[in-house]
């Protein structure tokens, strides 16, 4: 093949910009000697020549002229696509495998695999996680919900979720529950510590030194918490979580408590201090649905930031920390902001129990 040496004329604006390129450390080698040729030709310099100079083919050479010709310095700046040796995938392939994903579970396991599937369609594993990716499928996960069944669902809903929108004036809401059974557990051999290249370790078993429970009231507005540690959940540690409550709260102030419906919460002593104190003012949340109570997101913060990781010799260490967590909260309280409506959330359950009816009646 032989082609006569080619004149180029390069503009100063072209010349400056290769010459910038070559200057520069950070520009890739391949990118480099691209400027060299296109600049080596504009100075009447021949094909061997500046073979020799950019260390490359004459077809090299060649096809980098044309592409300077062509397009210019951005068509030096970028690799042309080229065609994968692999044939893609079919249409009909790929709706196979989402069909077959959505619609059957593998026979020796509950759900599909990259593998499972790969070899139920003899494709790579690879290509089937490319497919669900494009599709949205992600097998391999699961979550949990639970719709709930109370008749007054959509009143309860309303009447909380306007508490934290639209919370009443001269008045205060708290998120109140117990985080029952906290163990004090001690790790039976110290952990190593976190170091470069491995994460911080502790032991899989443990020893017992008891439990706790926390009582708990997030003040909605300001993020406060009111927390105290008890040896048990019975009425009477509610009640004496209550009259803390009565203490802490200025006394001009309505208080206004979102709690689940737990029985403790509903005792004839428990409605007979109520009775006495009219400012308190319950809200219960509809069953199976403890994620309409604030004080939740707290006890989850607690759980990873300080109490999960932690090795506690007693109850009295255990309770020392989540004491020292709680003041520490307190100094820098920041509230959890409420974001959906009543409509929103009403909405989500009406279509959940569509769902579900569509579920059953297919049955």
């Amino acid at each position: 093949m032989r082609r006569d040496d080619i004149c180029l004329y390069l503009g100063p604006a072209d010349r400056a910009e290769l010459q910038a390129l070559i200057s520069n450390r950070n520009t890739v080698r391949k990118l480099v000697w691209r400027a060299e040729i296109v600049l080596a030709t504009a100075d009447g310099h021949g094909t061997f020549e500046i073979m020799r100079r950019a260390r490359t083919s004459k077809p090299t050479v060649w096809r980098w002229q044309q592409r300077y010709l062509e397009e210019g310095v951005a068509g030096l700046k970028r690799d042309k696509t080229r065609p994968s040796r692999v044939p893609p995938l079919s249409m009909e392939t790929r709706l196979k495998v989402i069909a077959k994903t959505v619609q059957e579970t593998p026979p020796n396991a509950t759900h599909w695999s990259r593998a499972l599937m790969a070899e139920a369609i003899n494709i790579s594993p690879s290509s089937v996680g490319r497919i669900w990716a494009e599709a949205g499928l992600k097998p391999h996960i699961t979550k949990g919900f639970k719709v709930s069944n109370d008749p007054k669902f959509e009143e309860k809903v309303t009447d909380i979720v306007g508490l934290y929108l639209d919370p009443p004036d001269r008045a205060v809401v708290l998120c109140v529950d117990e985080k029952s059974q906290i163990q004090a557990l001690d790790r039976t051999q110290p952990g190593l510590p976190l170091k470069k290249g491995r994460a911080a370790t502790m032991t899989h078993d443990y020893k017992r030194h008891g439990t706790t429970t926390l009582f708990a009231a997030l003040d909605v507005k300001s993020g406060m918490v009111i927390g105290e540690c008890l040896p048990r959940h019975r009425a009477k540690e509610f009640l004496k979580f209550l009259r803390n409550i009565d203490k802490a709260v200025p006394a001009r102030r309505d208080v206004h408590l979102v709690l689940d419906n737990y029985a403790t919460h509903k005792t004839p002593d428990v409605q007979a201090w109520l009775d006495k104190h009219p400012r308190f003012k319950l809200h219960f949340t509809p069953t199976s649905a403890s994620w309409l109570n604030l004080v939740e997101r707290f006890f989850a913060e607690i759980t990873s930031r300080r109490i999960r990781r932690g090795s506690y010799s007693s109850v009295n260490d255990l309770e020392a920390s989540i004491y020292d967590y709680l003041a520490q909260h307190n100094e820098k309280p920041k509230p959890f902001r409420w974001t959906k409506t009543a409509e929103d959330i009403l909405n989500r359950e009406r279509r959940a129990l569509n769902a579900l009816d569509e579920l059953r009646g297919n049955r």
